[in-house]
């Protein structure tokens, strides 16, 4: 990746929603040079789709939680096992005390419940810790 697509990334991250033509102007270049670009980034894998950034107060209502996860043997298997859990919405692996961080998101304190169970169930989870999500001051 060049500094083109770098500012073509920072310029979706901003507004995913611009037109070619507007990415063009902002960036400099030919709507043909943006398209190419973003056919590119997405083929490759660099881009992987396009979402929706709500205002948290404007959000559905949901519960999200963050869960520290602690993995004894085979992590894969307990990242398969975990990407294909409902309840997760996105899954990061990590360093220090935890391998795994998986950010939670449900409709109510009794799915989260339910949630949390099947994941201390799964094989090769030894151990985790759940924050529950209730502020968000940056986002």
């Amino acid at each position: 990746m060049d500094q083109l697509d770098h500012a073509l990334i920072a310029a979706l991250r901003q507004d995913a929603r611009l037109p070619v033509a507007a990415l063009a102007q902002r960036l400099g270049v030919s709507r043909g040079t943006v398209s190419n670009r973003m056919e590119r980034l997405q083929r490759e894998g660099v881009i992987t789709g396009y979402t929706v950034r709500l205002r948290p107060d404007r959000a559905p209502a949901e519960i999200r939680a963050w869960m520290s996860v602690a993995v004894e043997g085979n992590q894969q298997s307990v990242v398969r096992a975990l990407l294909g859990e409902p309840g997760v919405a996105a899954l990061h692996d990590t360093n220090g005390r935890w391998d795994l961080l998986a950010e939670l998101r449900v409709d109510d304190l009794d799915a989260l419940s339910r949630t949390l169970e099947r994941i201390r169930r799964i094989p090769g989870v030894s151990a985790t810790e759940t924050s529950v999500h209730l502020r968000t001051f940056r986002g």
